[in-house]
């Protein structure tokens, strides 16, 4: 029998989590509140005043690792696309910060997370925003829509990540800006303990290298590129995952060691695309 397919796999873990959190239960990385060592990432990302201000089933719903919203300098009147929105805590926060001239759009295709997140949008009486389904390689906006997209742990979970960038790329304004917050690797880590780390990190993580996470924003067309470590996990904190996974945390400690991190990654779309136009040509927008 094949892998499971991963879309799949991701649809059926966050759609539980939101089960769990209407239900009132303690959620872990999508998939169940006993999972050692996911504590750790989804910890501490957002302030108390900015709980405060939320239904407490979109705090009790983030599942990411990180706070794009308070990184991403969002600005009064901004439209704002958060790509696996969830429960919703980074559009509602987005929401508050670009004021009623703004917007905020959610997009998850996960129906049970995006009834909740509705929910949590009804409760906390945000009006300047709007969740809908789909899923993040083919998202259902128009071309040039989108000042700012964000994104909380949820690129990695992608097994189209080229896609998820060329989607992200096309609906973003001319000089729009991409400010997301992902797992990430820096250096070279043994197949089998990768896995495992990933597991630990993102439940199921694809976690891409700091360098070719940069070489695909690269590609599809983005510039002023940027990666910010906002955390790096050690392997302490993932003892207990690891040795029950079967390995000698003190062997390889060393082999993981500033490995893994949560990161910020900001990139831009160019106000103008470079565009190869032939002598005379006028036809072509980027010629004139």
């Amino acid at each position: 029998m094949g892998e499971p397919n991963i879309q799949e796999v991701v649809k059926v873990k966050y759609g539980a989590a939101a089960k769990q959190v209407t239900e009132g239960k303690t959620v872990c990385c999508g998939g169940g509140g006993s999972l050692s060592g996911c504590d750790p990432i989804t910890r501490n990302l957002y302030g108390e005043a900015e709980k405060g201000s939320l239904p407490a089933e979109a705090v009790a719903a983030s599942l990411g690792c990180g706070n794009p919203t308070a990184l991403a300098k969002l600005q009064a009147g901004e439209v704002v696309l958060d790509l696996g929105s969830g429960g919703g805590i980074d559009v509602l926060l987005s929401a508050k910060r670009v004021g009623p001239t703004g917007k905020a759009y959610g997009l998850d295709m996960t129906d049970e997370m995006l009834a909740l997140a509705r929910e949590n949008q009804r409760k906390a009486g945000v009006e300047n925003v709007e969740f809908v389904k789909g899923t993040i390689e083919s998202i259902p906006l128009p071309d040039n829509t989108v000042d700012v997209i964000i994104s909380n742990c949820v690129i990695n979970l992608s097994g189209d990540k080229d896609r998820v960038l060329g989607e992200a790329f096309r609906v973003l304004k001319p000089g729009g800006r991409l400010a997301v917050s992902d797992v990430v690797m820096r250096g070279e880590v043994p197949a089998e303990i990768r896995k495992s780390m990933e597991l630990w990190v993102g439940c199921i993580a694809g976690a891409l290298q700091e360098t070719e996470y940069i070489e695909k924003l690269t590609a599809a067309g983005f510039d002023a590129i940027e990666v910010e470590p906002t955390r790096v996990y050690q392997v302490e904190e993932a003892r207990e995952f690891l040795e029950a996974a079967g390995f000698d945390a003190e062997q390889i400690g060393p082999l993981v060691t500033d490995k893994f991190m949560s990161a910020f990654l900001r990139a831009s779309k160019p106000l103008k695309q470079a565009c190869d136009c032939p002598p005379g040509c006028v036809d072509l927008p980027c010629c004139n």
